[in-house]
């Protein structure tokens, strides 16, 4: 049976919005056009957020299962729209900065590969659509030493 998850969002005042989840969780949306009078998050900006998270779990995920010692790890989204409408995204750069020591470059570039493929629903939606790509570095970080060691 298919899953269902609800959203609603509520005008606030001006284009401002406040949007909440079927879980419960909200977040402030704002589509003003005057540049520096933003007091939330664009839609475009959330569907970026939105793929970076998705596939970081994804990827975190499989890296675990794989026992690689990751310390960190950051995913940069970089969107580009067409200047006709809709302003969908035509291209998307997905940056993944993996931290950790000893972790295998083989390792992080399947678990990008299975998140595109396989796992991130977020991504096959926009890659309807944009030209997604993800590149990756690694950052050699020693473990943190334990409390008394």
């Amino acid at each position: 049976m298919a899953q269902e998850i609800s959203a609603q969002v509520v005008l606030q005042e001006d284009r401002r919005f406040s949007g909440t989840a079927g879980s419960g969780y909200s977040v402030q949306l704002d589509g003003a056009v005057e540049v520096g009078s933003q007091s939330g998050l664009t839609p475009m900006e959330m569907m970026l957020i939105g793929l970076a998270g998705c596939s970081a779990m994804d990827v975190v995920s499989i890296l675990e299962k794989k026992r690689q010692p990751v310390q960190g790890l950051e995913v940069r989204a970089f969107g580009n729209r067409r200047d006709t409408y809709p302003t969908v995204f035509e291209s998307v750069t997905l940056e993944y900065i993996v931290r950790g020591e000893g972790i295998e470059p083989e390792d992080v570039e399947q678990a990008i590969h299975l998140s595109r493929e396989r796992y991130c629903p977020v991504w096959a939606m926009l890659g309807e659509s944009a030209n997604i790509t993800a590149t990756f570095q690694l950052v050699q970080e020693e473990a943190a030493p334990m409390p008394g060691d």
